[in-house]
């Protein structure tokens, strides 16, 4: 009888300690909302940890163990249904997914992660590389954007894709993801390579042609017209802010960096090569571009000061950590289970989009007479990777009900799929661009 009435004392001095602890934590912490970020944080960086130094050891780029880790936590993943079979994805595609509680907060990390990566990309590329590449990345993006979404529409409508399915995919599935590719070719050391600074263009026009593309599909979603004056909008707002920042930017900023450096500060100089960082993506948001856009601008011009590879130093370990968590949350969103229902559908759509993106880039590479091994190597490095705005296109259309709900899992399984094969696709063009310049040599 005695050891009951302890074993009770105990449960409640327990449970009053915990009851205690709890409302505790919610004193101090009432915006953590029960730890529920935290303890998404927590998985993220464990299970991140944890997968990425296997792939590590196995010698495969770490944005692949990244993806992975993040269908590990997500929704209706094999391994997580079989130990938490009662937990349900949000039909919200942004809520609770997987045993991730709310991957909308984890998504302004992964905006952050963004930002960083190109704000830290930018500071290797002065202005004298990019004007070099300008006019041509112009013409060679433009080429091969618009020729993959021609032949990409008539593909998706042969398919049996609905007309505003196969216009929405289209032109998802014909922007290649920047994130994607220059984490890539920072892994693997090739980011500072001459037909990176190409890449980088068109990248950057890409971006750009994205933006209008957003507004256009919008317009003939919900008005049934193409809005040419918010085409006209978009190119005069990025011109000018382009060519305010090579003229106006160029002269102020990185001088005002390196007074600031000059005060041998180190935490000082690093608030504010980020609040130049942060400024400019913010700038690009209010003007109506993408945020990738003024980071990278922003890089640029911290790249034209004295103290560039000090600022590249101390911004690079803040941007690996967001850079993680961007790609593990994209990889948390992408549902595996749905793999099946889409596997025809995805690889049918992938063959096109890769072999159009690769002959729409060498077609434009050799129109602006770009050297063999250049156009090669960019050809097969913007072929296949498809992400952060192909989701944001597709999620656009089934946000306004313009087309069907299956296209979003069914551009998850693609940016999947594509992301692997295009580790595997540079390191071809390096064995093609080897070959030719053999046979060059005989």
């Amino acid at each position: 009888m005695q050891n009951i009435l302890f074993q009770l004392d105990s449960t409640l001095i327990q449970n009053s300690i915990n009851n205690s602890a709890n409302t505790l934590i919610e004193k101090v912490t009432p915006e953590l909302g029960h730890t529920n970020f935290i303890t998404d944080l927590a998985l993220i960086m464990i299970i991140g940890s944890i997968v990425t130094l296997a792939f590590f050891k196995i010698r495969q780029p770490l944005i692949i163990g990244y993806l992975f880790a993040g269908m590990l936590l997500g929704p209706l993943s094999p391994v997580w249904t079989w130990i938490l079979p009662g937990n349900n994805p949000s039909s919200d595609l942004l809520a609770g997914v997987g045993i991730l509680y709310d991957v909308s907060a984890l998504n302004l990390f992964s905006e952050i992660g963004i930002i960083l990566l190109l704000f830290v990309i930018g500071i290797e590329f002065p202005y004298a590389k990019i004007q070099s590449v300008g006019k041509i990345a112009i013409g060679i993006g433009t080429i091969g954007l618009f020729s993959t979404l021609g032949v990409l529409f008539f593909t998706s409508s042969a398919l049996g894709l609905k007309f505003m399915d196969a216009l929405f995919i289209s032109a998802a599935l014909s922007i290649s993801s920047t994130a994607i590719i220059v984490k890539l070719l920072e892994e693997m050391g090739k980011i500072k390579k001459e037909s990176s600074i190409l890449i980088l263009g068109i990248l950057i026009v890409e971006d750009v042609i994205a933006v209008i593309l957003l507004s256009t599909l919008q317009s003939v979603a919900l008005v049934g017209t193409v809005s040419v004056e918010s085409i006209v909008v978009v190119l005069l707002i990025a011109t000018g802010l382009i060519v305010g920042t090579f003229t106006i930017g160029a002269r102020i900023i990185p001088r005002l960096i390196d007074r600031v450096a000059a005060a041998e500060n180190r935490e000082i100089l690093l608030l504010s090569v980020l609040g130049v960082c942060f400024g400019y993506a913010l700038l690009a948001n209010i003007v109506g571009l993408s945020v990738a856009i003024g980071a990278f601008l922003a890089g640029v011009l911290v790249a034209e000061s004295k103290s560039s590879e000090v600022a590249k130093l101390l911004s690079s370990p803040i941007k690996d950590m967001f850079v993680a968590i961007f790609f593990i949350s994209v990889g948390a969103l992408m549902d595996v289970s749905q793999l099946e229902n889409y596997i025809f559908i995805a690889i049918a759509l992938i063959a096109v989009a890769i072999g159009m993106k690769f002959g729409g880039n060498m077609l434009g590479n050799f129109i602006f007479k770009q050297k063999r091994a250049k156009a090669m190597r960019s050809a097969f490095t913007l072929a296949a990777p498809r992400g952060e705005f192909s989701i944001v296109i597709i999620k656009l259309g089934v946000d306004i009900g313009a087309v069907s709900a299956f296209l979003f899992p069914l551009i998850g399984v693609i940016s999947i799929i594509t992301t692997f094969i295009s580790t595997f696709l540079i390191k071809a063009s390096d064995k093609f661009v080897s070959a030719l310049e053999e046979k060059e040599d005989v």
